[in-house]
């Protein structure tokens, strides 16, 4: 999926998780309550899913309904995302 790497948003998106990881981390070495680590851990969660619905779309638009894409290429594209949503969803 090379065409990801050329998506800013997505690489913003990528550093702004970072970032609230970073976050998470400071908060657990300092003196940071419970419920304020549960906040930041939640609001990671939150960016996780959606940079997770950013490629899943992506990886539609590319890899199964493209125009142009051979049958082989569309089953191959759905079988990766089944597998992925199914990691995913465990």
């Amino acid at each position: 999926m090379a065409h990801l790497t050329t998506n800013p948003e997505l690489l913003a998106r990528v550093r702004r998780i970072a970032g609230q990881v970073a976050a998470v981390e400071r908060g657990l070495l300092g003196d940071a309550t419970c419920a304020e680590i549960l906040q930041l851990v939640a609001a990671v969660r939150g960016a996780v899913n959606g940079l997770m619905d950013e490629i899943i779309v992506e990886h539609l638009d590319q890899h199964v309904a493209r125009a142009g894409l051979s049958d082989a290429e569309r089953t191959a594209g759905a079988a990766e995302l089944m597998t992925v949503i199914r990691r995913y969803a465990k």
